[in-house]
């Protein structure tokens, strides 16, 4: 496992984490949901085990996901092992995690330009 350690947080600073090494999968989602916790038109999540993950600061949760209660910024879900972060709540970008996969393409915006390699779904995936 790489050595490499990512930090990220929420806009005021309140809550904080660490991911240590490479992220076993990363992707793009275009679904409703995604779309209405980003304002965007997709969400960039990657996700790491939870031995990899440690946080300060408190969370609130809304529907299995986590965000901080001071600024609203969304960080990440927890899962029983593991972890999905938004990717925009990384410090440091270029954060160079490319997408593995990109899920409800059939939401998917027709002017985003398609990724070469990357597995694509209409709907949600099969389990891993």
């Amino acid at each position: 496992m790489s050595d490499k350690i990512r930090t990220g947080g929420c806009l005021c600073g309140a809550v904080r984490y660490e991911v240590s090494g490479e992220p076993y999968i990363a992707g793009l989602c275009h679904c409703t949901k995604c779309r209405k916790l980003t304002g965007s038109a997709f969400s960039a999540t990657a996700n790491w085990r939870q031995d990899q993950f440690t946080m300060t600061g408190n969370v609130q949760t809304y529907d299995r996901r986590q965000f901080c209660p001071a600024c609203g910024s969304r960080l990440f879900f927890l899962f029983d092992d593991g972890v999905e972060i938004f990717l925009g709540t990384l410090d440091d970008a270029p954060y160079d995690i490319p997408p593995h996969l990109e899920v409800w393409t059939a939401r998917r915006e027709p002017w985003l330009p398609h990724i070469r390699g990357v597995d694509m779904h209409e709907h949600n995936p099969p389990p891993l």
